[in-house]
């Protein structure tokens, strides 16, 4: 029996690649120098189409695959595919949510008490041998204070969770109020952010919060506040971030994604009241492994006529 031709566009890990190559025909997208011609040639008869977070698949690269009935991404965040036209095309599209949700969280709490407490600078002031030259400096306590989460979904609650466990008063901003929390809603991210202490990001990016996070919002969080991203990128207004860190016009900022990666910006790289993840919230061997096989199992329940295990129905929060 041949295999199922499959487009993929980006490598996955070794064992995931091992076991697609074994079980599908694989074509490697990001192998070709021209990608339109690869597209042309391989497509026709093409069904599945396996992606990421990152690279997605636009309406471009849907329509050089005519027959193509199925999108299966490794990672939760789906901004990087186009559904509108998918929709129109009745293409269905997987994710891998829930499997990731708790290593997420540990990152946007991890960053958090790194980015108050000065955790890599203070390391760093060790390493120097600058110790005998006395204290670096006090950092800011995390237990007791105010957080406030944009995005109160699956990340989101997890992050609220281990707040609470340090005591911190949770509120929170989503595009509707949910009645089985008891934390504090803003129907309005800059009033939330007057309100907190610290301000987290674990939303989505869509038109409501694309450039989200720019001067009203920082200025709303003030001198003392702090801000962790471990959303995407397009969220903030980086350049205005980068006016507001260099100009301490916030105290700091922890972020696990940007624009236009890994290619960032370097400035930040320059900024010592600022800590850089490259995108690694999710990059936990038991997780990677999860999504990966949760992949595989969409696309195995696909071609056999099952329902799909994670399809993307609608609105993401």
């Amino acid at each position: 029996m041949s295999k199922q031709p499959l487009i993929l566009v980006r490598p996955y890990t070794p064992t995931d690649m091992a076991i697609l190559e074994q079980t599908y025909n694989v074509h490697r997208l990001w192998e070709a120098t021209d990608k339109v011609s690869f597209l042309r040639t391989s497509g026709p008869g093409v069904r599945a189409l396996a992606t990421d977070g990152e690279h997605g698949a636009d309406a471009a690269t849907m329509d050089l695959l005519p027959d193509l009935e199925l999108i299966a991404s490794f990672g939760v965040g789906l901004d990087a595919i186009d559904l509108a036209h998918a929709r129109r095309r009745n293409i269905r599209v997987t994710h891998t949510p829930d499997v990731l949700t708790e290593d997420v969280a540990d990152m946007a709490f991890g960053l958090l008490l790194a980015c108050a407490r000065r955790i890599p600078q203070c390391d760093s002031y060790v390493r120097q041998g600058r110790w005998p030259e006395g204290n670096p400096g006090l950092t800011t306590r995390v237990w007791g204070k105010r957080l406030g989460i944009l995005g109160l979904g699956r990340v989101g609650r997890a992050v609220a969770r281990r707040a609470e466990a340090f005591k911190l008063e949770v509120a929170y901003h989503d595009r509707c109020s949910f009645d089985d929390v008891h934390y504090r809603y803003f129907d309005d991210v800059v009033a939330l952010a007057a309100e907190v202490d610290f301000l987290v990001i674990c939303a989505s990016a869509d038109t409501d919060t694309r450039g989200l996070i720019g001067k009203p919002v920082l200025d709303a969080l003030g001198h003392d506040g702090m801000l962790v991203n471990v959303g995407r990128g397009a969220i903030v207004d980086e350049p205005i971030l980068l006016t507001y860190l260099r100009e301490r016009l916030i105290a700091g900022a922890a972020l696990d994604v940007f624009h236009n990666e890994p290619d960032i910006a370097q400035e930040f790289c320059e900024l010592d009241n600022v800590i850089l993840q490259p995108h690694q919230a999710s990059a936990t061997r038991e997780t990677r492994a999860a999504m990966g096989a949760l992949v595989r199992e969409n696309l195995s329940a696909y071609f056999a006529g099952r329902p799909l295990l994670t399809e993307f129905l609608g609105p993401m929060r």
